[in-house]
């Protein structure tokens, strides 16, 4: 499978069960937010970026901005689409166990791993200042 392939694949899946049960995870405080940009496309570009390697959101994000512009065409800026993944991130963890129920009722008894709980480390400036 190419990388279009698993692109789009990813972002059918996506779509499917963010709009099955997923959106209600998804974090909205304003009618009047900018959705031309879509959960289900902040979404599939963060998965696709981790499955591409990417670790840093700043790498998925300036990843898309130069690979896959055509293909998401409202892409927004950087800090827009990390205040959008913020909003979007309790979706995660549902999905992560969706995609293990679906992988054990097609490989039963194979044993998966995941973490849906990216850390997040303090700045070296901040280390010597807390206290236990």
């Amino acid at each position: 499978m190419n990388w279009q392939e698993r692109l789009i694949t990813i972002y059918l899946y996506v779509c499917k069960h963010y709009q099955q049960n997923l959106w209600t995870h998804s974090q909205r405080m304003s009618h009047y937010a900018d959705l031309s940009f879509s959960d289900e496309e902040v979404i599939t570009l963060f998965l696709f970026g981790v499955m591409d390697k990417h670790r840093e959101i700043k790498s998925i994000d300036e990843y898309a901005d130069r690979h896959l512009r055509d293909g998401f065409p409202r892409l927004p800026s950087y800090v827009a689409y990390v205040q959008r993944l913020n909003q979007v991130a309790d979706v995660f963890a549902p999905l992560l166990a969706l995609i293990q129920q679906e992988q054990e009722t097609r490989d039963p008894g194979q044993f998966w791993l995941s973490d849906s709980f990216p850390v997040a480390k303090a700045p070296s400036k901040a280390i010597g200042l807390r206290r236990v």
